[in-house]
């Protein structure tokens, strides 16, 4: 393991520890300007949502999703709409087939959204402990300055049966080697560059987590445009339960 991811590990609380554990819950509150942009404020919650991700293979379920009776189940290959008692109200096979002809304009239905946010919730919910599991090729990269601060980079790529943002992304992380942004692309949102701030770090089961998360359209210069927040992320009540 290359000495800066394992640095990163060390200090959101270890790998083998990490490897002692099944999954991670939370709550989600989302926002910005990508869930308007989607035409998918329909299924957003005034409160949050608790999601349950299991760490290896990657799943997610997320709890009253668009209707406090509904669960969205995901998985690499499935995404799925059931009711509490397990009844399929949707489901779609290979749904990132689904995303290959959409730009940044094109509409969400539910199961777009689900999918959309559960590859996500398990991206977050397991950074950066994901970069250690089979298939990752990571590689130290330039620094980012960032005001006076200067934090270093990860380059990695994701292999094909862990589906993400983007197979390539970035990953920087401060003095303290704690996550401070993550780059990737939003292949499923027409390629367009994202910049994501994290910060308001806590610790669950002695690992650590950012709870916030804000995320920017990126311009060619690798700068955030702040005036374009397409998501925000506030997460609350983390545990990681084995």
């Amino acid at each position: 393991m290359i000495e800066l991811l394992q640095r990163s590990i060390d200090a959101h609380g270890g790998l083998d520890r990490w490897r002692e554990y099944r999954q991670v819950t939370a709550n989600f509150l989302t926002g910005g300007g990508l869930l308007a942009l989607k035409g998918s404020q329909a299924l957003a919650s005034p409160v949050p949502l608790t999601s349950t991700v299991t760490i290896d293979p990657p799943t997610t379920v997320i709890y009253a999703f668009g209707n406090k009776d509904w669960r969205l189940s995901y998985r690499p290959d499935r995404v799925a709409i059931e009711t509490s008692s397990g009844e399929i109200v949707e489901e779609r096979s290979n749904p990132r087939d689904a995303f290959k002809s959409h730009t940044l304009n094109t509409p969400w239905n539910r199961l777009d959204r689900g999918y959309f946010s559960g590859y996500a919730r398990w991206t977050y919910l397991t950074t950066p402990w994901l970069l250690t599991m089979p298939g990752f090729e990571v590689e130290e990269i330039a620094p980012w300055k960032e005001g006076t601060e200067k934090w270093r980079g990860l380059r990695a790529r994701f292999p094909a049966n862990c589906p993400s943002h983007s197979q390539k992304q970035e990953f920087y992380f401060g003095d303290d080697f704690l996550l401070r942004r993550h780059d990737y692309v939003l292949e499923i949102g027409g390629n367009v560059p994202v910049t994501q701030y994290v910060s308001e770090i806590v610790e669950a089961d002695g690992f650590r987590f950012p709870t916030k998360r804000r995320a920017y359209m990126r311009a060619p210069d690798l700068q955030p445009i702040r005036d374009l927040l397409l998501i925000s992320i506030d997460i609350s009540d983390l545990r990681v339960e084995k």
